[in-house]
């Protein structure tokens, strides 16, 4: 058994807070609204998996300096977005060679950093030892939280580190793979949301399988380019934190992105869409550094580009696939 501080009491904290008590695991869940916790301790529900009976033994606790003290493993489950704020409010209490996990997936906008370097960031001057794990994959919350198997990657530099994290979420629930490239593995994770605002896009629009099929591949094909660009390794984007990961994205109803996209093809505003899905929709927050990452690293994302265009070009869905059915003929 190992103590476990969950910080961040969303649907995917949760599905993770829940999967880790069921196996055995001291739990606490830390969360910036106390109404979140009061809702959690008093139903044992949370209010968008409102089918699945959480564990009793999970704790909830308010101050973030109890929840973090005396941890194995602290596991970031914020969006992406406050991933930098929850790690400033934790800096005190965390120890130099900290073991923590991120499972939020982002590019943060202003530094292009992933969310494992943004964690080190905040750390580098109180917690320069701390070790730090990309926890990724095809990992939908609704399913994670109901029990079903679901294979994942714990990726770090440091093999070690991200063999420790593998140990405590191997189960028979979970199917954990080690990986050393962080950066791709986190890469993906960010990326196929906005391939999965695409696919969603392409469904609203009434387009079929054969749309879907080709924006998958050749989405993940835009994403392994950047990659490699950016000195990650070919083989992680073939793997569960890439194509397997992007698949459930761009195809499952629980998607966010692809819900999203959905909506927008049928005519709603972004704005609109967002609001209908009610809750965060992480391909829009990464879309500005994606296109900055590209920029920088001169990498050619027509699909991520055509995204862009759609939600803030005032560019029409089927404008945008006009425009890139129409492109250039080349090799693949």
């Amino acid at each position: 058994m190992r103590k476990i501080a969950v910080l961040g009491a969303g649907t995917w904290g949760i599905a993770l807070a829940q999967a880790l008590a069921c196996d055995g695991h001291e739990v606490t869940v830390w969360s910036a609204l106390p109404r979140e916790l009061d809702v959690l301790r008093e139903t044992s529900r949370h209010p968008n998996l409102p089918d699945v009976l959480l564990s009793d033994k999970l704790l909830y606790e308010q101050e973030i300096a109890v929840a973090c003290r005396d941890k194995d493993l602290l596991l970031f489950a914020v969006p992406s977005v406050y991933v930098r704020a929850t790690a400033e409010l934790a800096k005190p209490y965390i120890k130099n060679g900290q073991l923590i996990a991120d499972a939020a997936k982002g590019i943060e906008k202003d530094t292009l950093m992933t969310m494992t370097e943004v964690i080190r960031d905040v750390l580098s001057d109180t917690a320069p030892g701390a070790r730090v794990v990309a926890l990724s994959g095809p990992t939908h919350a609704e399913e994670v939280a109901a029990g079903l198997p679901t294979a994942i990657v714990s990726a770090c530099e440091d093999v070690a580190a991200a063999g420790e994290v593998q140990d405590i979420f191997m189960s028979l629930q979970f199917r954990v793979y080690r990986n050393s490239d962080a950066r791709g593995v986190e890469l993906c994770g960010a990326l196929k949301n906005i391939i999965a605002l695409a696919a969603g896009i392409s469904h609203g629009l009434g387009f079929g399988d054969n749309t879907r099929a080709a924006i998958i591949t050749r989405g993940m094909a835009e994403i392994c380019r950047l990659g490699v660009a950016m000195g990650c390794h070919t083989e992680t984007f073939h793997g569960l934190a890439g194509i397997g990961d992007l698949v459930v994205t761009c195809t499952s109803a629980h998607s966010r992105n692809n819900t999203a996209g959905t909506l927008i093809g049928k005519g709603y505003s972004l704005e609109d869409a967002i609001k209908k899905v009610g809750m965060v929709v992480e391909g829009v927050n990464a879309l500005p550094a994606a296109l900055d990452l590209a920029r920088k690293y001169e990498v050619e994302l027509p699909i991520i580009g055509a995204v862009h265009a759609v939600l803030y070009g005032g560019v029409k869905p089927v404008d945008a696939v006009n425009a890139l059915m129409g492109r250039a003929r080349k090799a693949e």
